[in-house]
């Protein structure tokens, strides 16, 4: 499946998407490959059982560290809606629609839920992925009652009757609305600093679950770099890369871009044939038990001209230089100064001319969370921070080099997952 098209009908994925990721859908890259698997990729094993689930155990640290942050920050709760982070405290997927469901943890006591009545019997039987799950309150409504006031009450019967309510940012705006109406006691306040301040620091279990994803896409990529071949279109090389990705046991997303389109960042809707000579440029990853790889590689079979040589080698050098500016203690812009400095110095600047995003996003159970590797944002990084590290230089009607792989935070700088990309003709490691 093409992750643009895929992102945009998920709702639990929808925070990984971005507006202009929608304009690239392709649904024709989700056909399947014809005839036969290529040898490169019936050869990939299948990697599921090195895939270790999320428990209910650290579902409970998480909550405690939540609890832990409200306090610190005077809030009283945060309510999560349909989303990753109801993901992320619960293990309980569910999307948003005009009927409220919310899971709410107080700054104090057992957390609860609220939920239509008719839905009641069916959350009970998926308390079990919640810590402590059998002792979780659960506040109903009829069709005909509200259950935003039912917020205030669970926070009340929890002693928390006034103070400050944070809400996740992707909860629908009418839910937090709505709640304030019901509960002029409560103050509704941005969630995120508890959200993020939790998601945002991967412990090692998490670590291990992007290493496995990362690891996989980049297998997968070498394999459908070796079936392909000048002559396909870009929806058959996507097709390669989603056989890829079952034969390796993970839902994965893929697109493809070549010769001038390689100069969109997010692609092109336009259809495609990879030439002899060409650039072509892959982009996307896989998940691994919630947790997301991104990755780009960018590539030609045949000879690069001198341009392209100069710029690949201009973007690798602004990528290692990203990466070895990216320590625990340093801002999150000084990340992407260190990249920008050198493709400026190459003169591909100034500024945005040619390097036409940030450096990177932060990475996790979404594929673009917080915080973000841009200009501005005065972030302290920390250990266990993931982002990607993705420099590019996009020259508009001729083509366009991005490497991508995706990094974690140490004191002594960022520590990619996969190796950088050695050239353009041999686009993965030895």
């Amino acid at each position: 499946m093409n992750r643009r098209h895929f992102l945009s009908h998920a709702a639990l994925a929808a925070a990984a998407s971005t507006s202009l990721m929608a304009e690239a859908q392709r649904p024709e890259a989700q056909a399947p490959v014809k005839g036969p698997l290529p040898p490169s990729i019936a050869a990939l094993p299948n990697r599921k059982a090195e895939a270790t689930p999320v428990t209910v155990a650290e579902r409970g640290e998480r909550i405690a560290r939540a609890q832990e942050l409200m306090a610190k920050q005077g809030i009283a709760g945060v309510l999560l809606a349909g989303g990753t982070s109801m993901v992320y405290f619960t293990g309980i997927r569910s999307g948003n629609s005009e009927r409220m469901f919310a899971f709410i943890i107080p700054v104090k006591g057992a957390a609860f839920l609220v939920c239509p009545s008719f839905e009641e019997d069916r959350m009970r039987e998926r308390l079990d992925t919640i810590p402590g799950g059998q002792n979780v309150r659960i506040y109903t409504w009829h069709e005909d009652e509200s259950p935003f006031a039912l917020v205030g009450k669970g926070l009340a019967d929890a002693g928390l009757r006034t103070g400050k309510l944070g809400v996740e940012e992707k909860t629908p705006y009418i839910y937090a609305s709505e709640i304030a109406k019901a509960n002029p006691n409560l103050q509704v306040v941005d969630g995120t600093p508890i959200t993020a301040g939790c998601r945002r620091i991967k412990t090692k279990h998490e670590l291990d679950l992007l290493t496995l994803a990362n690891q996989v896409t980049l297998s997968v990529y070498e394999a459908a770099w070796k079936a392909g071949h000048p002559g396909m279109n870009t929806a058959d090389f996507s097709a390669l890369m989603g056989a890829a990705y079952v034969k390796s046991g993970f839902p994965g997303f893929s697109s493809c871009e070549t010769g001038i389109y390689s100069a969109l960042p997010h692609g092109s809707i336009k259809p495609q044939v990879i030439k002899e000579n060409d650039i072509v440029l892959i982009d996307d990853g896989c998940t691994v038990e919630g947790y997301a790889a991104d990755i780009s590689r960018t590539f030609v079979y045949g000879t690069p001209s001198d341009k392209m040589k100069r710029v690949f080698d201009t973007v690798h050098k602004a990528q290692a230089a990203a990466r070895d500016a990216a320590k625990a203690g340093n801002e999150c812009q000084s990340v992407d100064k260190a990249a920008r400095d050198i493709i400026t110095a190459a003169g591909f600047g100034p500024d945005y001319k040619t390097f036409t995003h940030r450096l990177g996003h932060g990475i996790g159970m979404d594929g673009h969370e917080w915080p973000y590797l841009v200009r501005g944002n005065k972030t302290i990084l920390e250990t266990g921070m993931c982002f990607s590290d993705e420099p590019g230089i996009y020259l508009p009607n001729e083509f366009g080099v991005r490497l991508e792989d995706c990094m974690h935070i140490t004191p002594e700088g960022g520590v990619l997952f996969t190796p950088q990309s050695p050239s353009l003709t041999a686009p993965f490691a030895v």
